[in-house]
């Protein structure tokens, strides 16, 4: 009856636990969702609970190991040993999402963050920590939503600036260095630039130079501002703009 009975109290405070670890995986879970993001609310439901699970599996298994003794040999456990592995062992999960394109911006690094902290929740809810682990997702959250924005109005002026990817098609080459002149005159903070010699057309000489431009620009102004100021330069055939973030 004993056995049952401390059974029916483990098995409660279990699925206290493993409930608890869900509900604050999922506000995370919510604001990945709702910017589509790779990870969203089942992702973080499933990390969040299975490492609640094991975190209570290695303490459970660290107080019954402590408590046996077979042929005078008392077995010592770490309680959080396989907690710590859990952490490593997201990693290869962050790295999934964690994209670079072809202009060599990387994007993805605040979803493998969340997965990374999903885990988190579970050991710290697993282990009894519940008032921390809601608090550390009121931080979060808190820092993702707000503090952006108040940076972008309040912090430095690099901080206020947005990044872009400009292509713009030139068709006479000595056209380009005034295209960038004007550029730099229009308050659009030039990060890099490529030129692709024309090679269509190739037989008549002719084509488009095209320049692919990293730009910095005030966040104040929106693509399709930045697009008019770029397409209004003289000798600018063509623009396509690409927002990195």
């Amino acid at each position: 009856m004993e056995f049952f009975s401390a059974l029916q109290i483990s098995s409660l405070e279990t699925f206290l636990k493993l409930l608890i670890a869900a509900a604050l995986s999922l506000v995370i879970g919510l604001e990945r969702e709702l910017k589509r993001k790779p990870v969203g609310l089942k992702t973080s439901v499933v990390i969040s609970t299975f490492s609640c699970l094991l975190t209570i599996i290695s303490i459970e298994s660290a107080y019954i190991a402590q408590g046996s003794e077979y042929e005078n040999v008392n077995i010592t456990m770490d309680p959080l040993r396989l907690a710590a592995q859990i952490v490593s062992g997201i990693g290869f999960l962050g790295a999934g999402v964690i994209l670079k394109r072809g202009n060599d911006s990387i994007s993805g690094l605040t979803t493998a963050a969340m997965i990374w902290g999903a885990g988190g929740i579970g050991i710290a809810v697993a282990a009894g920590f519940y008032l921390e682990a809601a608090l550390a997702v009121l931080i979060v959250l808190l820092s993702i939503e707000l503090l952006p924005p108040l940076m972008t109005k309040l912090g430095p002026s690099r901080l206020r600036m947005a990044e872009a990817t400009v292509r713009i098609f030139i068709l006479e080459r000595q056209y380009i260095k005034p295209v960038i002149e004007e550029l730099k005159k229009s308050g659009i903070t030039i990060e890099g630039i490529s030129i692709t010699h024309p090679n269509n057309e190739a037989s008549t000489g002719s084509g488009y130079h095209e320049l692919f431009i990293r730009v910095s620009y005030l966040q104040d102004k929106d693509t399709l501002d930045l697009y008019q100021d770029l397409y209004s330069i003289n000798n600018v055939e063509q623009v396509d703009i690409e927002i990195t973030n």
